[in-house]
């Protein structure tokens, strides 16, 4: 799918001095915390991550309370659309004018009906809303469809 990419970063996190014998985890849980959020550095959502330390040398902040920067490789997974890029994902609700829809199971969109094809005209089918394609019988996008759409902005 359009739209993934991998990105390298190294990154320096800073610990807790109470994490000092976790560090690992400590690291873990910092960059977790960007999980599912949309980041202006990556230009987009970080959807998974993946590290390594490059050395075992940590710099310590002075302070109140003297945090440490441990430096680290990582690997993020990130989820960036752009114009004209082409997505798929799954129909989750229909009205008269518009078509939503979720991609990787967390990002919504919303089809508009000036964005829907021509051929395509909604009808109520067994109480239930879908749209249906004129030229292709067999043609129907109702709830739980799989759709590819090319995002507009």
């Amino acid at each position: 799918m359009e739209g993934l990419s991998v990105a390298k970063a190294d990154l320096t996190v800073y610990v807790h001095p109470s994490k000092a014998n976790k560090v690992d985890q400590a690291v873990r849980r910092q960059l977790s915390s960007l999980l599912f959020t949309y980041n202006e550095l990556f230009d987009g959502v970080i959807l998974a991550h993946e590290f390594n330390f490059k050395s075992k040398h940590a710099k310590i902040l002075p302070g109140l309370i003297p945090y440490f920067g441990v430096n680290v490789k990582a690997k993020l997974l990130v989820f960036s659309p752009r114009p004209d890029m082409l997505l798929e994902g799954k129909v989750v609700k229909l009205g008269k004018e518009s078509i939503h829809v979720i991609v990787l199971g967390f990002c919504s969109a919303a089809i508009m009906m000036e964005d829907i094809r021509q051929e395509f005209k909604y009808k109520i089918k067994g109480g239930y809303g879908t749209f249906v394609s004129l030229a292709h019988k067999r043609h129907v996008i109702k709830a739980g469809s799989m759709i590819r759409f090319l995002v507009k902005r």
